[in-house]
């Protein structure tokens, strides 16, 4: 007989016996118990990481990879956006200009912001911008909205919406808030409800003229890099003093450590039912080696070697 002796030894050890079926159906359950908390523990990460994934895309749409912010007025203006497009030809730049803003229509109201752009730099650092844009000029004083606003407000393209700024203007009994109207041209759709509330885009120009600011200033520049991460460091020395910048996750610092944290318990919990399984497969074998105590010691005695032995249940 050529069989080799371990791995004929070891399938006669783990078929059922039915004089001790207890520890067979023991280790087999145990097994099942591995098997099955391996792939819930795959499962439960891949949904994790998933979600993970798909909300950090929803947030770097609307809240972009990278920002220049300035420390002091001024700081941020048309020549620092030059050097930068010199220096990283392989980012994309959008200069913007932003204010806080109520949007009236009727006897609704409803606040959020209102950015200044340049829709052909927008568009390459904003698809959801990029796509509203599409078959669409946009002059002065024209907006696009959110979907929500859109069908909150009933506005159809070439209506009008007024927006309230903070600012204020001197008016016949005191000083009342800057108002202008402007003609919705589209809207766009997020993903994210509370950004489509909350945004609004018209052209540059027209938000500097409304605001009195200087055509070569802006209140930051929105920055698209594959690898924000990275490239933060390589912007961040290139800057002044008077300008920093920062990355979208340091908006969002809190709610992504709390996604981690709740990774890293549930892999805890994962890894603690398989431990378990893993213990009663544990148990399962010191049962069989204790069971089969006779049937080792007729081996030894027929000159089986403690190798040999080892290898039966250890491997």
């Amino acid at each position: 007989m050529n069989t080799p002796l371990v791995p004929y030894l070891v399938k006669r050890f783990l078929r059922f016996d039915s004089d001790q079926p207890f520890i067979f159906l023991s280790a087999l359950l145990a097994f099942l118990g591995i098997a099955l908390g391996v792939m819930v523990l795959i499962i439960a990460m891949a949904l994790m990481n998933g979600f993970d994934n798909e909300f950090k895309k929803k947030l770097t749409v609307m809240n972009y990879p990278l920002t220049v912010l300035p420390r002091f007025f001024g700081g941020v203006n048309s020549e620092l956006l030059l050097d930068l497009e010199r220096k990283f030809p392989e980012l994309s730049f959008s200069p913007y200009v932003s204010s806080p803003v109520i949007a009236r229509s009727g006897n609704q109201f409803e606040g959020g912001y209102l950015f200044g752009v340049n829709f052909s730099d927008e568009a390459k650092v904003n698809r959801v911008v990029a796509e509203a844009l599409k078959g669409k000029k946009l002059d002065r004083f024209d907006v696009i909205v959110g979907k929500s606003i859109m069908e909150q407000y009933h506005l159809y393209p070439g209506d009008k919406l007024t927006y309230i700024f903070t600012q204020m203007e001197p008016g016949g009994l005191g000083a009342t808030p800057k108002m202008k109207r402007f003609v919705v041209q589209g809207s766009f759709e997020s993903g994210l409800s509370a950004y489509d509330k909350a945004y609004s885009y018209t052209t540059i120009e027209s938000l500097q003229k409304v605001l009195r600011i200087p055509s070569n200033q802006y209140d930051g520049i929105h920055i698209y890099s594959p690898s924000p991460q990275k490239d933060i460091e390589k912007i961040k020395a290139e800057l002044s003093s008077n300008v920093s910048i920062k990355g979208w996750w340091e908006d969002n610092a809190n709610f992504f450590a709390a996604l981690e944290m709740e990774k890293t318990a549930l892999f805890i919990v994962l890894m603690l039912i398989i431990l378990i399984a893993a213990i009663n497969i544990i148990s399962s074998l010191l049962m069989t080696v204790m069971n089969r105590r006779s049937e080792i010691a007729l081996l030894i005695s027929l000159g089986a070697s403690q190798i040999e032995i080892k290898k039966l249940f250890c491997c």
